[in-house]
C-alpha cells in the first residue's frame, strides 16, 4: 500500500522516506511514521519499532525476538527472506514432539495396561489421550503464532489489550 500522505496520488510508486506515513507491515492495521530525532519508524497500533535502510528501501522490526524485515516496493511491503533454516527446523521438530509424544505415551500405557472391558470408566483413557493431544497441540500452535508474529494474531492481541485496559 502506498503511504497515506496527501502529497502523492494513491497508487503511484513512492520511495520510502521519513516524511511519509505507511501501513504497518507487522500488524497491517496501524500506520508507521518516523520517530522524532531518530532514524526509525513506529506503529501507532501494535507499537513495534522499525529501523530503516533508505538505500535498500527496507525496514526491520527491532523490538521482537525474530529478525523480521520488509522491503518497500513503492506500493506495498514485501517480506525479506531470512536464512535461519536451522532454528526454524528445530522449532518445528520440538513443536511436533511436544504435540505428539505426551499423547503417544498415554496411548501406549492405555494399550499396555487396558482397563477392564466392563468397567464404568473404560472410555476414560481414550478421552484422556484426546484431551492431552488437544491441549498440547493448542499450546504448540500458540507458541508458533507467537514465534512467527502473524499479523492477525498481533492485531487481536493489541485489540484485547486495549479492551482490557478500557474496562
Amino acid at each position: 500500500m502506498p503511504p497515506l500522505s496527501s502529497q502523492q496520488p494513491v497508487g503511484s510508486g513512492i520511495t520510502l522516506s521519513y516524511e511519509g506515513t505507511y501501513i504497518c507491515p507487522a500488524c497491517r492495521h496501524g500506520q508507521i511514521t518516523a520517530l522524532t530525532l531518530m532514524d526509525a519508524f513506529a506503529c501507532n497500533f501494535c507499537q513495534h519499532i522499525f529501523t530503516t535502510n533508505l538505500q535498500e528501501q527496507s525496514i526491520r522490526v527491532e523490538d521482537s525476538s525474530q529478525p523480521f524485515a520488509w522491503r518497500w516496493t513503492g506500493r506495498a511491503w514485501r517480506p525479506v527472506q531470512q536464512d535461519d533454516f536451522d532454528l526454524t527446523l528445530v522449532i518445528w521438530l520440538v513443536g511436533v514432539a511436544l504435540a505428539i509424544l505426551p499423547p503417544a505415551f498415554i496411548w501406549l500405557s492405555y494399550h499396555t495396561f487396558p482397563p477392564l472391558p466392563d468397567s464404568r470408566l473404560s472410555w476414560f483413557p481414550t478421552f484422556w489421550t484426546a484431551l492431552t493431544f488437544l491441549v498440547h497441540f493448542t499450546l504448540v500452535l500458540w507458541l508458533f503464532v507467537e514465534h512467527y508474529q502473524l499479523p492477525t494474531y498481533i492485531a487481536l492481541k493489541v485489540k484485547l489489550k486495549r479492551w482490557l485496559e478500557g474496562r
